[in-house]
């Protein structure tokens, strides 16, 4: 797994600075002004850095950019960073700056001459996320921790935020290391294992397996692995941070790879269909965080994983299955699987723990991406007060969210001659007739969202807090709606 940095916060110390062997990283204000701590550093390199401050490469450089010099005279420090900051930036600005510095500086050891500066959790925060590097399959290379020291005025006033921010990117690291994943590596089974290990951090794992499931009545979900060899299996996360109220629940779309079944997607790009338990792995992810903070919530996270492959025993187009509710459904297309796996995991959660609110997020539908690109997962909800919390807590950490319509106007497009309904409703307004058909196996008084993340769990190219491949969105931003939202209290969410 990718390892978090070597973290240490500590007090302003000169002797420190002048011995440190690693990479030195110091805050400027626009004006070119430096603290005390600053001013001896010019002072010791002969005033090198008066220099540069003043020099045309400095005035022309934008604010949260760097300028690196190499083997500073008269430190020991292998290069110094400037970072062109002003002391009263704000939370994106601290963020995008962290973002700059990784890219500057990469894996190497790092010190952070933070000051009197207040974001300095943010500007970690934006540091570590972009100097994520999966690697595990790589022989010759091998993730290594980098030791990342942050100076400041006051450690009391910085570390309790800064450890917060660790334990969120903690979460967000195994989100992407699971989305990041091939298949043949993280099945099913070695999927629901990495989940029951989160048992050490005190969240109660429970794994169904497919006995258990056909119990339940879980049809749906296991008609979609049905034609695999790897074992279908549901696992129930339970956080129990608060008191006795009832607790929200995460659900997930945990196909670990779709082939699209006997409705068999095109060779060209199916190699991506690794990232198809996208859902899943944010689950588990926002688990590990809330769990590593220690929220004071109940959250319970349950997965649906499955693999969707063709083969003699799979299920076919025209195929009438009974879902846990009792629905029938009529299987237009194979390829639209993850629908099936949520539809039972849904109903499940609901019956079981009867949440105050429930998100489901799925990598479900390519229309998503047509319609919003992969800046905003779609968010489709039958409750404005919940899809508010999630959509302001999403805007507040940069992850891109967006409402789309529900209505039932849609509902004519899943109408099938011989079963309660069928699981597509052709190619116009394709992910807002798969969230309707998510909506038939959600309780009328039940606050519910479902996000649609096809289009930013796993990109082509780099985002701003990522490189390319999976990105970990929705961790950070389902843990901030429980932070504001959840922690301490007791009554529902919705209304």
């Amino acid at each position: 797994m990718t390892p978090l940095p070597k973290l240490s916060v500590i007090e302003v110390n000169f002797d420190a600075v002048v011995d440190y062997d690693g990479r030195l990283v110091i805050l400027v204000d626009e004006n070119g002004k430096l603290e005390t701590l600053g001013g001896r550093i010019n002072k010791l390199m002969k005033g090198a850095l008066d220099r540069v401050l003043a020099s045309g490469d400095f005035q022309s450089l934008a604010l949260g950019k760097v300028l690196s010099l190499p083997y500073p005279v008269g430190l020991k420090a292998q290069g110094l960073t400037i970072v062109k900051l002003n002391q009263n930036s704000g939370v994106e600005e601290a963020s995008a700056c962290g973002v700059e510095i990784a890219k500057a500086i990469e894996c190497k050891d790092i010190l952070i001459l933070c000051g009197e500066f207040k974001k300095s959790a943010n500007l970690v925060e934006g540091l570590i996320l972009r100097n994520y590097n999966y690697l595990d399959q790589k022989t010759n290379t091998k993730s290594t921790a980098f030791n990342l020291q942050v100076m400041v005025q006051s450690v009391e006033e910085h570390v309790d935020k800064i450890n917060e921010k660790l334990a969120v990117i903690d979460g967000v690291f195994f989100t992407r290391d699971l989305i990041n994943a091939p298949a043949n590596v993280l099945t099913t089974s070695s999927f629901a294992e990495q989940l029951s290990a989160l048992s050490d951090l005190g969240i109660k794992v429970e794994v169904l397996d497919e006995p258990e499931l056909m119990k339940l009545g879980m049809r749906t979900l296991l008609c979609v692995g049905q034609g695999s060899d790897s074992p279908s299996k549901v696992v129930v996360m339970h956080w129990n941070g608060g008191g006795k109220e009832a607790p929200f629940a995460f659900v997930g779309k945990g196909v670990v790879f779709d082939t699209g079944g006997i409705s068999l997607k095109p060779a060209a790009g199916m190699e991506d269909m690794t990232m198809d338990m996208g859902g899943a792995g944010v689950v588990a992810g926002t688990m590990k965080a809330l769990a590593l903070r220690k929220a004071k919530a109940n959250v319970v996270g349950v997965v649906g994983l499955v693999e969707n492959m063709p083969s003699g025993n799979a299920t076919r187009p025209g195929d009438v299955i009974k879902s846990m509710k009792g629905d029938t459904v009529e299987v237009i297309n194979t390829d639209a699987e993850g629908r099936l796996v949520l539809a039972d995991i849904l109903w499940y959660t609901q019956e079981r723990f009867m949440p105050s609110g429930m998100i489901d997020l799925a990598t479900l539908t390519g229309a998503i991406i047509i319609g919003l690109g992969h800046e905003m997962a779609g968010v489709f909800s039958n409750n404005d007060k919940l899809s508010n919390q999630f959509i302001d807590a999403a805007t507040a950490e940069g992850e891109g969210a967006w409402r789309m319509p529900l209505t039932q106007a849609y509902d004519k497009q899943l109408k099938s001659r011989i079963a309660d309904m069928k699981n597509v409703g052709g190619r116009a307004a394709g992910s807002i007739t798969a969230g309707q058909f998510l909506k038939r196996f959600v309780k009328d008084d039940m606050p519910w969202a479902h996000l649609d993340i096809a289009g930013v769990a796993s990109i082509a190219q780099e985002s701003a807090f990522s490189p390319k491949g999976a990105t970990g969105w929705g961790v950070r931003a389902l843990n901030r709606m429980i932070a504001d939202n959840y922690e301490g209290v007791e009554d529902e969410p919705g209304g």
